[in-house]
This record gives C-alpha cells, sequence and structure tokens, in this order.
C-alpha cells in the first residue's frame, strides 16, 4: 500500500507543465481501469472505481514481488485469494440488496419461468451465484502457483542445459532469451 502510495505521490506533477514518464505510467493505467469499470458498471462508475482500482495494483505488486528471487508470491497463497474474494463477494451482495431491496432476489428467477420449476431454479441460481466467489479465488490462486511453478520448471531445465557442455550452452542462449522474455511480460 505504502508503495502504491508512494509511486502515485512521486509521480504527480503539479508543479511541472510536462508531464513526467511516471506520471504518464500511472495516467494510462488509471485511465485503463477506468475504462473497463465504465464497460462494466456503466454510469455509477465512480463509487467503485477507488476499490477496484486499490484491487488492481494489490494484485499487480503482489504478482510482481513473487518473480523476485527468493520472494514469495501472496497470491499463490489460496487462504488470502479466497479470503479475499469471498470477503468482495459478501460486501457487493450486502451493497446490491441494500441498494436494490426485495428486487435483487428477482435476478434468481429467471424471465418466463413457470410457476411450478421456480423453487428449483431458485436453488441452482442461487447455487451458481454463491460458487462465483469461491471459483474467482481458486482462479486467481491456480493461474499464479501453476505460472510460477511452471517458471520453475524452465529455470531448473536452462541450469541443467548450461551446465552440460559448451556447445549446449551456446544452443541453450536461445531458450534462455525466451524464458527473460516469459518472465518480463
Amino acid at each position: 500500500l505504502f508503495i502504491v502510495i508512494g509511486l502515485h505521490f512521486f509521480s504527480n506533477n503539479e508543479n511541472s507543465l510536462i508531464p513526467s514518464k511516471w506520471s504518464i505510467f500511472f495516467e494510462s493505467i488509471y485511465v485503463t481501469v477506468l475504462s473497463m469499470v465504465k464497460s462494466q458498471i456503466g454510469s455509477n462508475h465512480e463509487i467503485f472505481l477507488p476499490l477496484i482500482y486499490s484491487l488492481f495494483f494489490f494484485i499487480l505488486i503482489s504478482n510482481l514481488v513473487g518473480n523476485i528471487v527468493y520472494n514469495f508470491a501472496i497470491t499463490t497463497s489460496a487462504i488470502l485469494t479466497l479470503g479475499l474474494s469471498v470477503i468482495i463477494f459478501i460486501g457487493f451482495t450486502l451493497l446490491a440488496v441494500s441498494i436494490h431491496k426485495f428486487n435483487f432476489f428477482g435476478t434468481f428467477v429467471p424471465e418466463g419461468c413457470p410457476l411450478p420449476l421456480v423453487p428449483l431454479l431458485v436453488l441452482i441460481e442461487l447455487a451458481s451465484y454463491c460458487s462465483r466467489a469461491i471459483s474467482l479465488g481458486v482462479r486467481l490462486f491456480s493461474n499464479i502457483t501453476a505460472g510460477h511453478a511452471l517458471l520453475a520448471i524452465l529455470s531448473n531445465f536452462l541450469f541443467k542445459m548450461f551446465t552440460s557442455s559448451v556447445i549446449v550452452f551456446f544452443l541453450t542462449l536461445i531458450p534462455f532469451g525466451l524464458y527473460l522474455g516469459i518472465i518480463l511480460l
């Protein structure tokens, strides 16, 4: 949190007419997140923008810290990702209930549904709605864990290739360049 706030404060351009590279960088990220929020939420996007912008930087910094040697990416912890997704899910559900009142529960009944099928379909829709919280946490956890495991396997393979012989050492420079490209992306 302090890193992100410090970087935003450092990139502030109040006294300069020409923006710095950091200012352009953070403004482009802000505009990108703003356009995504506008397209998904619509006209009331200003209310949720600080939360989504903060979550974006939290996950970004957490994943980037994991690329530092001998460091641990906290998003490879299932407790953190599931806890974060469940807390956000509960918060947005309570917000939806407070805004839409009883009409919120109408989203669980499909339009044009026969009356005898309503109880069954409400249970199915409720299970589908609640499974989103778990699935988002599991997806973030598994993607980061799989990515880090893949990088560990590739780095171990490249190390063995570099240490095998002189000819293989020079041939290994090509996959090593690709490996560095994967890490930097």
